[in-house]
């Protein structure tokens, strides 16, 4: 289990995560949803470490994620991978390639930058490719690729690092809404095959629903909602996003409490980052 407790992010005068106490259970699949400057990005960003809190304390089956340092804290990142909106791919580098520089925490820095890459690290990477149907754009330059595509080539990037927690920051926010929907059947079949926590951070209610088992929503850097989708209704959206209409970057389609199926659901695009 991942143990947030009462996490908190300082930027001087602004508290941009103000603490924030929650409990994930292995393998169950969070959205995380409010605007933007609500501390969705910071909170995630702390739990991969990338950003180290200034209060709080981050504990995943029972170690203090909060204390490691050096090469424990390179295999947490590595166990805890991140995807981000900007897809972080080397655009000039193949699409392999930049599968297999996700293996970096396993083979080191110098390995990874020469290209030194084992028989078993470019399998790792083509059963990865595979998952998300793109081998045969294994040896194409990833910047030709479509967005979608590349997100879903940094979602491969991050399963060859073996992780075991996945945090996913506006993953779909570039993307139309076919490749949205790719994107998150996509991580959606990885948190259920895989038994993989994952952590998303979303814009549209509708996605969230859609997708996931649990929904938090912050504003202003606090958690104002965490439970399942069926308990999200209007007037708890209406507080949480501080409004008496609900805009298109929360979710036009949010006029009733119920989820309905993913076959019959599409996430709309997001907006905004």
């Amino acid at each position: 289990m991942l143990v947030v407790e009462q996490l908190s992010k300082v930027f001087g005068d602004l508290t941009a995560v103000d603490s924030v106490s929650l409990a994930i259970p292995e393998g169950q699949m969070v959205g995380i949803i409010g605007r933007s400057g609500a501390g969705k990005s910071t909170l995630l960003r702390m739990i991969n470490r990338l950003s180290d809190p200034s209060h709080g304390s981050i504990v995943n089956e029972g170690r203090d994620i909060t204390a490691l340092k050096g090469r424990d804290l390179r295999l947490w990142r590595a166990s805890c991978a991140m995807i981000f909106q900007q897809f972080n791919l080397v655009e000039r580098m193949d699409v392999l390639t930049n599968v297999m520089v996700g293996r970096i925490a396993h083979t080191g820095f110098a390995r990874s930058m020469l290209k030194s890459f084992t028989d078993e690290d470019r399998a790792l990477a083509i059963h990865a490719l595979d998952r998300l149907d793109l081998v045969p754009q294994a040896l194409q330059r990833a910047g030709t690729l479509s967005g979608g595509q590349q997100q879903r080539v940094a979602i491969a990037k991050a399963l060859v690092q073996n992780p075991r927690i996945m945090l996913a920051d506006e993953p779909i926010a570039s993307l139309d809404p076919a490749n949205a929907t790719r994107v998150m059947e996509a991580l959606r079949q990885i948190n259920k095959a895989d038994g993989l926590t994952v952590l998303v951070n979303l814009h549209t209610l509708d996605t969230a629903r859609t997708y996931c088992d649990r929904i938090v929503a912050m504003r202003a850097g606090k958690v104002h909602f965490d439970g399942t989708p069926e308990a999200l209704t209007t007037d708890k959206v209406r507080a949480i996003y501080g409004t008496d209409t609900l805009g298109d970057d929360i979710d036009e389609a949010v006029t009733s409490t119920s989820l309905s199926p993913v076959s019959s659901r599409q996430p709309k695009q997001a907006v905004g980052a």
